[in-house]
Formats: C-alpha cells, structure tokens, sequence
C-alpha cells in the first residue's frame, strides 16, 4: 500500500528509449494489485501478452508462498515467484513448491529479537516459516493462521522445538506506538548489521531476512541463471521492500501511489496501482516493440 499521492498522468520515462526488456519483475500487493487485491483484466491481458513476446514475467513479493493463489494463473512459461522478500522462489505451477530458500538463521533471528526488545520496548514478534507463521501473543493477528503456535519469539526460534529443522524466511516486528519509518531507521540503526530490514506494510510492521536477502539480490540469481543483466529488467515496486530492485533493474518505475523513497529509487514513474499503472507501461513497451520491427 503507498503512501504518497496518486499520479493520473501519463507515465513519466526514464530517459531515452524505452528499452525491449528481456524480463519484467513486479512487486504485487500496492503495484500489480488494486486496493481489493484483485488482478484487472487489463493487467492479465497484458502480463500474457508480454509472456508471448518472450518477455519472462516474475513475480516479486514479500508475501509467503501460500498468499499467491490471487495471481497462480497469471504466471506463465517457467511459473516461478521470488517470495518473503528474496527469501524463497517458489514454482506456482508445482502448488508453491519450494525451488530455493535463502533462509534466517535462527541464532541470528535470536540477536535481532533481542536487539529490538532493547532499542524498541513494546517490539512484538512473528516468526515466518516455510510451513507457516507462529507469533507472540502480543503480535497483531493481521490473519489468523489455525495452525500457529503461539509463544515468545525466543521459543519460537529455539533450536530443539519440533520445528527446529524448518527453515525461517523472515522474522516480523510490529510496533503499536512508532510510526513506520521511524520503526524502520530505528531498527536498521540497531539490528542492520545482523539481518537485512524493510518494510512493505502501512502500519509499524517490519520484516527481517537473513544478510544480503532481498528482492533484488534473489531477483539477480535468478537472472544470472537466465544469462538475463540488469539493463534487460524492467522493474515496478511501491514500497521500501522494491528500492534495491528497483535501483538494480535498468530500468524501473514507482507507482504513482508509491513511497517516497521508491520514487526517489527509481527511473520513472508509472500511475497508480488502482490505474493498472503496470499494464499502461507493458502496453507501451510491447506497442514500441511493434513499431520498431521489420
């Protein structure tokens, strides 16, 4: 969900001609979504009009693999999404198998606990799993899971529980008093030299991945699988969680109801999500595209 005020205009460009990317990465919920988290059907002509012009499409979200059902059919030829922010790459097509898991060891997730409960008294914590998500009794039951275990984040994240071999994708902090990007300097002043900290939600809500874990650096593994470069991504994002993406694909585009830390990161600027502001931009690439051959 963004932050800034909406754009209605046309898209601004990055400077020069729009490249013919070789790969579009989206970030979901705020940019490829609306509001009720339902898929136009412009965005779902134009997402399958790029995967016929041979431009792979990838998902990129800091949502967990079982909250992708809402665009499951709108994935295409390899039918993989980069989830939990870089953390894991799922295969859509295989029901959300697990291809690669880029996980937070729990020792480490122990120090951030403990950093956080010092820096930001009231810190209350979920635990985000492979199989699922456990959460403190304090934590904001934002979506009940029956299945959650509910303890401290220490015992959650012991090492001799019967979960102890599941990896963890993320650590989450919620804080009911800070507003959110103060949370956020906050945490990364204290704890960033332990784990990688972002932030995709409206509220004070954190998440916490393991060093060096992002959209962007998952996002260029699976690129370099694909001999893919940067300068053939075209990247959309709203939120601090797509900023590294965004400044590492070519060429990129904050949404117009984008943070204004994403506009700052990025080379263009597209409309609002409830706009299809990522269908107007893959419309205008596949258009020049066309124009420009033989």
């Amino acid at each position: 969900m963004g932050e800034d005020g909406s754009v209605t205009s046309a898209p601004q460009r990055p400077d020069g001609p729009t490249p013919t990317p070789r790969l579009i990465a989206t970030d979901l919920d705020g940019t490829l979504l609306r509001d009720d988290k339902s898929v136009s059907h412009r965005t779902v002509a134009a997402l399958a009009a790029a995967e016929e012009a041979g431009i792979e499409v990838f998902f990129v979200t800091g949502r967990p693999a079982r909250w992708m059902d809402v665009v499951s059919d709108h994935v295409h030829g390899h039918g993989l999404a980069i989830c939990a922010n870089g953390a894991a790459v799922v295969d859509l097509h295989a029901g959300r198998e697990f291809v690669q898991v880029r996980a937070l060891l729990r020792p480490t997730a122990l120090t951030v606990v403990e950093t956080l409960r010092d820096a930001a008294p009231g810190t209350s914590f979920a635990v985000e799993m492979t199989t699922g998500i456990n959460y403190e009794p304090l934590y904001p039951p934002f979506f009940q899971d029956p299945g959650a275990h509910v303890a401290t984040a220490e015992k959650l994240l012991e090492e001799e529980t019967d979960d102890a071999s599941t990896p963890v994708l993320k650590l989450l902090a919620h804080h009911a008093e800070l507003a959110p990007d103060e949370f956020l300097a906050l945490a990364r002043s204290a704890a960033g030299t332990y784990a990688s900290i972002t932030r995709s939600s409206p509220t004070a809500l954190l998440e916490i991945s393991g060093p060096g874990v992002s959209k962007a650096s998952t996002l260029e593994l699976c690129c370099a699988e694909r001999g893919i470069s940067p300068a053939e991504v075209v990247a959309f994002g709203d939120m601090p969680n797509d900023v590294e993406m965004l400044r590492w694909a070519g060429t990129s585009y904050a949404m117009g109801n984008a943070h204004p830390d994403v506009i700052a990161a990025a080379s263009g600027r597209t409309v609002a999500n409830n706009e299809d502001g990522v269908a107007v931009v893959i419309e205008r690439i596949l258009e020049e595209r066309a124009a420009h051959r033989p």
